[in-house]
């Protein structure tokens, strides 16, 4: 069983938060505590938020930046289906996943890892404005499927009815920086001199 953190959980919003949030927690439950306990007692009360504030830094160095996440767009979107599937397989690939095709229109991968089985639709990556439509085939086909998880990217917007369907059936949207850092080597290619 994996545990899961509760989405509204102090340690839930602090992970999803800038980190110098979780230091300026840290530095003033430790001032405060100085003032009654010794200074040792004081360290390890702070610790947990200091912990947050050094994972979510460098969380956050590791994003990558407004011009990479455009110009990653960019390319995927100029992209023929050959070889942005390949591309999106060979980078599952690279997280670890045994990755198969699928022939159905609702779900185009399926990611084992584990033991847990996660459908991926992305055959429409390239409309500009996703609706809920591709999302409900995507969830037909985790039930049909049985499987865990369903993951759905976008290189455009996708709309609030769509968002509001992702949420309340634990779909996974994969866009925007998520899929930049998926997909490392498109935005840079795109931008290296010719030879």
């Amino acid at each position: 069983m994996k545990f899961q953190m509760a989405k509204n959980s102090l340690f839930a919003i602090l992970l999803r938060s800038p980190w110098w949030i979780s230091f300026a927690i840290a530095a003033g439950l430790f001032a405060a505590a100085s003032l009654w306990l010794p200074g040792l007692y004081a360290f390890f009360i702070a610790l947990p938020f200091t912990v947050i504030a050094c994972y979510v830094g460098w969380q956050q160095i590791r994003q990558p930046s407004a011009a990479r996440i455009t110009d990653t767009l960019e390319t995927i979107r100029a992209m023929s289906w050959n070889d942005f599937s390949g591309a999106i397989e060979e980078a599952f690939r690279r997280e670890g996943y045994s990755v198969s095709r699928l022939g159905g229109a609702q779900a185009d991968f399926e990611l084992t890892k584990a033991g847990r089985v996660s459908l991926v639709g992305c055959k429409r990556w390239k409309v500009a404005r996703t609706g809920i439509e591709p999302l409900r085939e995507l969830h037909a086909a985790r039930l049909a499927r049985d499987a865990h998880e369903c993951i759905h990217v976008a290189a455009g917007e996708i709309t609030d009815t769509a968002l509001a369907f992702a949420a309340e059936k634990n779909i996974r949207l994969m866009q925007g920086a998520e899929l930049a850092k998926l997909l490392p080597r498109i935005g840079r290619a795109r931008n290296r001199p010719a030879k």
